[in-house]
């Protein structure tokens, strides 16, 4: 599989320290919800890449 682009990243984001926060809570929160099977398939990290990159995250400012 195919890592997106920090280019391809940025375009959901207004600066790098958010999408790493971002990336990181969303792959905390697959890690506990998924199964040991799950997990050992794709990375949650690589998950919450991808999904960020097709615009699947959608970030909200506190």
């Amino acid at each position: 599989m195919r890592q997106p682009s920090l280019d391809e990243l940025m375009q959901n984001v207004d600066s790098k320290y958010t999408l790493v926060a971002a990336v990181a809570k969303r792959a905390r929160y697959i890690m506990a919800h998924s199964t040991i099977e799950e997990s050992n398939e794709i990375k949650p990290v690589s998950t919450a890449l991808n999904e960020m990159a097709r615009g699947e995250l959608i970030i909200e400012a506190e």
